[in-house]
């Protein structure tokens, strides 16, 4: 049996916002909404990439994960016969 009114309403020109300004219109369950981070503003889309330095963190792990203690082997016991 199929449910009736569980969907919201949906609006076809609801108002986007970007807090960069930009201003578009797209369909969505809201009449407006607000976001922090659109395609003209993003570094991906844009070509301000940065690129993190990973062989620091790298060294890093590496040097905390040679301090660390490995843990003692158990002992296990033989019965004998």
């Amino acid at each position: 049996m199929a449910k009736k009114d569980i969907h919201p309403p949906y609006f076809p020109k609801a108002q986007i916002t970007c807090a960069c300004g930009n201003k578009f219109v797209i369909g969505a369950t809201k009449p407006e909404m607000y976001v922090e981070i659109c395609e003209k503003c993003h570094p991906f889309y844009t070509g301000e990439e940065k690129l993190i330095d990973t062989a620091g963190r790298v060294e890093k792990f590496k040097t905390r994960s040679s301090k660390a203690v490995a843990p003692k082997p158990k002992k296990v016991r033989v019965k004998k016969a």
